[in-house]
C-alpha cells in the first residue's frame, strides 16, 4: 500500500485512509481486493511474503496468476456463473484451496471471501492464510503418534524377549547336564565311546554351552535396569555387541577387527554402550544391503586421553544433505526406522563424558563413525562388583578353564 505514497499525483492519504494502509500492511494474514472481473486492485505485503510478487507486479492482473491451473481454469466460469445465476459458492465462508508461488510451487491455502457493493462497482475481498505451518504440525503428530505406537511394540518385544530368553536358558542348561552325564558314564562304565562319538559329545557341549552364552547376552540387553557404570575392558564388550547383532543376518557380511594393542579400558555402562555398538552396526549392515563385497570394520584407537571405537563400512555413504539433522530424534532416512537410534546413540556417548560423530563418505568411501570415550586407568583395587565386571567380559577363558580344572577335581572325588 506504501506504494500510493510514491504516486506523483497522490496528494497523501486522509486519516481514515491512513488508517487502512497501516491495518492492510500490517496484517498477519495475506489480504487482496479483486473487482468484478477478478482483476487485482489491492494486495498486501502478507500477500508478497506469501506469493513472491511485489504489489506493482500483480495490480491490474487477474487474479489467476497467484492461482494453480486447475483452480485458474475454472476461475473465470465461476465468476460468470455468479454474475448470471447469483448462486454463491465461496463467498461468505471460509475454504482450504491451493495458492501457486511465483517460482511455481504450489501450497496450501485458507481462503476467506466477501462481497461489498461500492460506486465503482462490486468487489471481493480475500483473507488468505497460509496452511503449511499447521500442515507440517499434522504431519509430525501423525508421525509421533505412529512412532508412538511402534515403540509400544518395540517394548512389549522386550518384554517378550526377555520371558523368551529366560525359558530358553533352563533347556539349555538341562540339555548341557545331560550331554555331561552321557560323557561321564561312558568313562566311568569302563568302555568309551568310540572317538568319534567322544566328538560329537563334545561338539554339542561347546554349542550348548554357546547358546546358552548368547541366551544370557540377549537377557542383560533387553532386561530392564538401572544405567551401572563399571571398570571395562571395551574390546571384548564390543565383541558381544558385533557377535549380538550378527546373528540370524541372512546376508553374509565380512567383518574385519582392528584393535589396537591396548585395546583401553572405560568406566562404562557395558549394555549402554553394547546399545551403541549394536546400533551402529545394524545402520552399517544396511547401508551394506545392496553391496556386492560388503564389509564392516570395527576397529579401535586410543588418541590422548581418549579411546576411539570406529565402525566403519564399505557402502555408497550418508548423502551431504542428511549429515545436519543424522543425530537428530525421528530424522531417519530409512522406509521403515523410527530416526531414534543414532540421536539416543549420541547422548549416551555424551552423557559418558564423549561423543559420537560421523564422516559421511560418498563417492566409493562408506561411512564411518566414531564413538569417542574417556579412558580409564585401573584402580589399585577394584571393587568386588568392577572385578565381577571384568571377569564377564575380559577374562572369560580363565573362567573356563578354572571351571574345567574344579569339574575334574569334583570327578575324581
Amino acid at each position: 500500500m506504501s506504494e500510493l505514497l510514491d504516486d506523483p499525483v497522490f496528494l497523501g492519504p486522509t486519516v481514515s485512509e491512513a488508517r487502512l494502509i497501516s491495518v492492510l500492511d500490517t496484517a498477519v494474514d495475506g489480504i487482496i481486493v479483486v473487482d468484478n472481473f477478478g482483476r487485482i486492485m489491492l494486495y498486501n505485503h502478507a500477500c508478497e511474503r506469501l506469493f513472491g510478487y511485489m504489489m506493482s507486479e500483480v495490480v491490474g492482473r487477474n487474479i489467476k496468476v497467484i492461482m494453480p491451473p486447475e483452480y485458474a481454469e475454472a476461475h473465470d466460469a465461476y465468476l460468470h456463473n455468479y454474475h448470471t445465476t447469483g448462486v454463491r459458492k465461496i463467498i461468505g465462508i471460509g475454504r482450504e484451496v491451493r495458492g501457486q508461488h511465483k517460482d511455481g510451487s504450489v501450497f496450501p491455502i485458507e481462503l476467506s471471501v466477501g462481497e461489498t457493493v461500492t460506486p465503482d462497482g462490486r468487489q471481493f475481498i480475500g483473507i488468505i492464510r497460509d496452511l503449511r505451518p499447521r500442515k507440517e504440525a499434522e504431519q509430525r503428530m501423525n508421525q509421533l503418534q505412529a512412532d508412538l505406537l511402534h515403540m509400544a511394540r518395540v517394548s512389549a518385544m522386550d518384554e517378550m524377549g526377555a520371558a523368551l530368553a529366560h525359558e530358553l536358558n533352563q533347556p539349555l542348561t538341562a540339555v548341557n547336564l545331560y550331554l555331561q552325564v552321557a560323557r561321564k558314564a561312558g568313562e566311568k562304565a569302563g568302555a568309551p565311546f568310540p572317538r568319534d562319538v567322544q566328538d560329537i559329545l563334545d561338539k554339542a557341549l561347546k554349542e550348548a554351552a554357546r547358546a546358552a552364552a548368547i541366551i544370557q547376552r540377549m537377557r542383560q540387553f533387553v532386561e530392564k535396569r538401572d544405567p551401572e557404570r563399571r571398570f571395562i575392558d571395551i574390546a571384548p564388550l564390543v565383541d558381544d555387541a558385533v557377535e549380538l547383532t550378527l546373528l540370524g543376518q541372512r546376508h553374509s557380511i565380512r567383518v574385519v577387527r582392528d584393535y589396537a594393542m591396548d585395546s583401553g579400558h572405560a568406566v562404562v555402562d557395558p549394555v549402554q554402550i553394547q546399545q551403541v555398538v549394536v546400533n551402529l552396526m545394524r545402520n552399517a549392515m544396511e547401508a551394506l544391503r545392496d553391496c556386492d563385497s560388503p564389509k564392516i570394520t570395527v576397529r579401535t584407537r586410543n588418541e590422548g586421553a581418549d579411546l576411539i571405537l570406529i565402525i566403519a563400512d564399505n557402502g555408497p555413504g550418508i548423502p551431504e544433505s542428511v549429515v545436519p539433522s543424522l543425530f537428530k530424534a525421528f530424522s531417519t532416512t530409512k522406509r521403515t526406522g523410527m530416526g531414534l537410534g543414532l540421536a539416543i546413540s549420541k547422548t549416551i556417548a555424551q552423557n559418558h563424558g564423549g561423543d559420537l560423530t560421523v564422516e559421511p563418505g560418498g563417492g566409493g568411501t562408506g561411512a564411518a563413525f566414531f564413538l569417542r570415550l574417556p579412558r580409564a586407568e585401573p584402580p589399585v583395587r577394584l571393587t568386588q562388583e568392577a572385578n565381577q565386571a571384568n571377569v564377564d567380559y575380559g577374562d572369560r577363558q580363565s573362567v573356563v578353564e578354572r571351571t574345567s580344572r574344579q569339574r575334574g577335581v569334583e570327578d575324581d572325588q
